[in-house]
């Protein structure tokens, strides 16, 4: 309550020296004493004012407000205020009111002190006001009485309305490092040590206060301590956020540097200490060119300029440590602008292990490379080979004639014995080297087909065994060749027949060593093939007429198989027919249960010169044709069922041949002239030259 002071002897002083307003009040709010001043400013005598209360003085004031005001006078707490007073006429004027808790004559008295000047109220506002902005709290503590006065923003910074908890003897407990605020406190008190410290509150979520303590000292005695309390928690949260993130800088592997565009080192993180040799000294000096000294300032600046355009460079580099030993590294450098000046960003990473794992596998890959690039050729010519599929599915027969034959595939399947496959086109013999390639141990390596027949000549040596680039006019790339695929698997070369004189020494090759030359190489290449051949020609005719080498014939010809006609095995002519009835009914939608018995009739009474190719032909072209369930006899059915079928075909080109030689021994193989081959045959004696070396017609002709 302060000391006990002689009411009197106040007044009268109070009245001499004060100029501000001075009112005493009781605990009810009742006038007991005013001063001159106030009853001048108010209108009242000193004995008219003395009647009046608190309420007919200061406008805002109810019985609940000077209550309280009342109650945080009685626990210590000054009170500074802007009260609006109430003239005797009905005026209002504003003033500065300062309220405090004295005793006058053993009885509790409020004194308010007001102050009406303009200056002094502009300042103490801008005071409070920016106190109150940068949450700062400000405090006094008199050594020689133990007077604490506090401004109110104390108050507000500990959630508090308790003066005595704010002494220096109680303020730790608002804080977690209670022992450390006691021990600054006693310093600050018996030692006149001054703190400036950060504190943690006991809270949930916790706040940091900053805690500032001074003495102000009367000789070498403390006899006032002035200090602040500030509530910073918002800047230490960004200050703790801001380590965190440096701690996550300096414990990754890369290195981070900061150059300022003069190329001076403004940050690095602690990698760069820790793995590139330099000290935290040398560092906080250095320039880029200390760094690196294979940076000059014309590449700097270049570099500079890069990013400022781009935002982003990335590239890769030797970076030199302390010790002079070059690593390779990846930089990624970005533009930064801080504070309007431009900034350079890297993050560098060690690639050391990354090149030493390229090396590796560059020197894998040029292991692997010819088998990668045979894989590659495997996978498109199997997707070609899918595309151009029909059915690969089993062989349907029920035929006893035909069983002959499947037990021969079986027979020779687990070898790796040279098959030559014979029949007429249509038979199935591309079905049945595909059945003798998945029953045998190379079923997990490709199956490559070729078609001797399709091949233009000029390019089936190219399609077989592959060129270099430039090994001929158009060859602007490196092809692969067919065998090279089939390495570990097998080849189907369909149309044997077909392959030229020139190219069958080369095949022969092949089958007895196993090796080849590409087009334009300059290497051997080993295989290891397995060849299944077919033809519907007669080979050993063409052997005889010398058209196929007779090696070549008895080198492929290890295993013959012939694949007998439609004709001789009609009992598979259902099965196979109500096979593709299925197939292509479902490829147009329809649905067909089967083809009735007068149908079934029709197929077999029929010789089928094109085989089984042709009987697909026939339903496919029904399935198109006819609706209903059951498939009948239509205007897809053959209409004769005799074509003079042979087993003795002959092909074209061999039809050719017998005639021109037939032709020839009638002119005694004159060529040219009135009654020569030539004239007989009307064509112009070189191209009958071409076709007789094309057919293999090799003998000595006249050309008398």
């Amino acid at each position: 309550m302060g000391n006990e002071i002689d009411g009197q002897y106040l007044k009268d002083r109070l009245t001499d020296i004060l100029p501000n307003e001075m009112i005493w009040l009781d605990e009810s709010g009742r006038v007991i004493y005013a001063n001159e001043t106030i009853c001048k400013h108010l209108g009242y005598s000193t004995v008219e004012i003395t009647g009046l209360s608190i309420y007919n003085i200061c406008s805002q004031f109810t019985e609940a407000t000077w209550d309280h005001l009342v109650k945080r006078l009685k626990k210590g707490k000054s009170y500074i205020n802007k009260n609006i007073c109430i003239t005797r006429s009905g005026k209002h004027y504003q003033t500065n009111a300062f309220f405090q808790l004295i005793s006058h004559q053993g009885n509790p008295v409020i004194s308010i002190i007001g102050d009406t000047s303009c200056e002094a109220d502009f300042y103490k506002k801008l005071m409070e006001n920016t106190a109150i902005m940068a949450h700062v709290g400000g405090w006094e503590l008199n050594t020689a009485n133990n007077v604490l006065t506090t401004t109110e923003e104390m108050f507000h910074i500990f959630k508090t309305d308790d003066l005595q908890s704010l002494s220096p003897e109680n303020i730790h407990q608002y804080f977690k490092q209670s022992d450390l605020v006691k021990e600054r406190f006693s310093r600050l008190r018996h030692e006149a040590t001054s703190f400036d410290d950060i504190w943690e509150t006991t809270e949930t979520p916790q706040r940091y206060i900053r805690a500032i303590g001074k003495p102000i000292l009367q000789g070498h005695n403390v006899y006032k301590i002035l200090g602040i309390y500030q509530d910073v928690s918002e800047q230490q949260y960004r200050e703790n956020s801001l380590r965190f993130h440096k701690e996550i800088l300096d414990s990754t592997k890369d290195f981070i540097y900061v150059f300022d565009s003069a190329g001076n080192l403004s940050y690095y993180n602690g990698a760069v200490v820790k793995k590139n040799g330099y000290s935290k000294e040398q560092l906080d000096n250095f320039n880029i060119v200390d760094i690196d000294p294979a940076v000059t300032p014309q590449w700097w600046r270049n570099h500079i300029g890069e990013i400022k355009e781009k935002g982003v460079v990335d590239f890769e580099w030797q970076l030199q440590g302390a010790d002079g030993n070059k690593v390779p590294a990846q930089i990624k450098a970005s533009h930064l602008v801080y504070n309007g000046k431009d900034y350079n960003c890297s993050v560098i990473r060690d690639i050391t292990e990354r090149k030493m794992y390229e090396k590796k596998l560059l020197e894998a890959l040029d292991e692997i490379k010819s088998l990668k690039e045979q894989l590659e050729y495997e996978n498109i010519y199997l997707r070609e080979e899918i595309d151009k599929t029909v059915n690969f599915g089993n062989i349907i027969s029920t035929s006893e004639s035909y069983k002959k034959v499947l037990q021969q595939v079986r027979q020779v399947a687990a070898t790796d014995t040279t098959v030559l496959i014979t029949g007429e086109s249509g038979t199935g013999k591309e079905l049945l080297a595909n059945a003798i390639h998945h029953n045998s141990n190379r079923s997990e390596r490709p199956l490559i087909k070729v078609n001797c027949a399709t091949l233009p000549k000029e390019l089936i040596e190219s399609e077989l065994f592959g060129h270099k680039k430039g090994a001929f006019t158009g060859a602007i790339g490196h092809k692969v060749g067919k065998f090279t695929l089939a390495d570990g698997g097998t080849i189907f070369l369909d149309e044997i027949g077909e392959m030229p004189l020139s190219l069958q020494s080369k095949l022969l090759r092949v089958l007895q060593e196993g090796e080849f030359d590409e087009l334009g190489g300059i290497r051997t290449t080993r295989v290891n093939v397995r060849v299944i051949a077919a033809s519907n020609r007669n080979l050993e005719k063409m052997v005889r007429e010398n058209t196929f080498r007779s090696d070549l014939y008895y080198r492929l010809n290890v295993f013959p198989i012939h694949s007998i006609p439609l004709r001789a095995r009609k009992e598979d002519i259902p099965l196979l027919a109500q096979h593709f009835l299925e197939k292509y009914a479902a490829r147009a939608g329809k649905y067909f249960k089967g083809l009735s018995s007068k149908a079934i009739d029709k197929l077999l009474s029929y010789n089928f010169p094109g085989n089984i190719r042709e009987l697909e032909n026939l339903i496919e072209r029904a399935v198109i044709i006819e609706e209903g369930a059951i498939l009948k006899p239509g205007s897809w059915m053959p209409e004769t069922s005799d074509l003079g079928i042979t087993d003795d075909f002959k092909s074209f080109e061999q039809l050719q041949k017998d005639y021109i030689v037939k032709v020839l021994t009638y002119t005694h193989w004159r060529v040219c002239g009135k009654d020569g081959a030539a004239s007989i045959l009307e064509m112009n004696p070189k191209t009958l030259f071409s076709k007789m070396k094309r057919l293999g017609i090799e003998r000595k002709i006249s050309l008398l």
